[in-house]
């Protein structure tokens, strides 16, 4: 597949639809709910999602390249075109019966990704962005970022902590949103729900190129700690942290906070 249209994934966006009806179903399934893993959180949900939303990727193109967190063997030598899965973003989230969980694809010419795909099931959100085409929520466009007053936050507990909240005091925010997975509080920041996201966490490339292009389409800004853009190249697995920033001006301040904290602490 070298289109980007999205008129032309209709039947993916329509699998994923469904593979997200089931996810909700497997909740209450005894064999969806066995870990396999632990360290990792594996479940046989996991297994499962990444068959299906492999299966729904080949009815598109048989031979385009696949690569998923779910593979058992990750090597850095990518292809020149691909599509980038993560079956389920938040599995925590969703062993827990909580909201905030996706399943998200994202399409990748190079280093790039072009389309980005991310579906939550539980508040039927259904994310699109193609790269110069804009973003839509659930069909309808999204409209670009501007200005805001005060600033938002958003983390995955119910009040900030770590991180979050040493910036969520030093910047003044007058918000807080509680999300689950990465690349739904990624979304939410894309769509105006939030204005900041911060997380000195190691990321990985599956979590963050689907809703990079929704990001990227609205105006807004995703980074490591060092505002550099952030790298769809090389290994797989960064530990850069991530920061999603409703503008620039947004981010400036934030990288701006995480030095004057570390300056002051000796580390964040």
């Amino acid at each position: 597949m070298t289109s980007r249209r999205l008129d032309q994934i209709t039947p993916l966006i329509e699998d994923m639809r469904a593979l997200g009806a089931d996810l909700l179903r497997w909740r209450t399934d005894a064999d969806a709910l066995h870990v396999h893993e632990k360290s990792e959180l594996k479940t046989e949900a996991d297994r499962r999602a990444h068959h299906r939303l492999k299966l729904a990727i080949r009815k598109l193109d048989e031979k385009m390249p696949i690569v998923s967190e779910e593979d058992a063997v990750h090597t850095d030598d990518r292809p020149g075109a691909y599509w980038l899965i993560d079956p389920i973003d938040g599995t925590a989230s969703w062993l827990g019966k909580f909201d905030g969980f996706v399943t998200q694809a994202a399409f990748m010419e190079g280093s790039e990704p072009i389309l980005g795909l991310i579906y939550a099931p539980a508040l039927d959100l259904f994310y699109t962005a193609a790269k110069g085409e804009g973003a839509w929520l659930n069909g309808q466009p999204l409209p670009a970022l501007g200005l805001q007053e005060g600033l938002s936050m958003i983390g995955n507990t119910p009040e900030p902590h770590g991180l979050c909240a040493s910036l969520f005091a030093y910047l003044g925010g007058p918000g807080y949103v509680e999300s689950g997975s990465l690349g739904l509080k990624l979304c939410r920041v894309a769509d105006g729900t939030a204005d900041l996201f911060v997380k000195d966490v190691v990321v990985r490339d599956w979590d963050l190129a689907p809703a990079k292009v929704l990001l990227d389409e609205l105006g807004a800004e995703l980074c490591g700690f060092d505002a550099e853009p952030f790298p769809f190249s090389g290994a797989w697995e960064k530990a850069t942290g991530i920061i999603a920033a409703r503008n620039r001006a947004t981010l400036v301040s934030c990288v701006d906070a995480i030095q004057a904290l570390k300056s002051k602490s000796g580390g964040v």
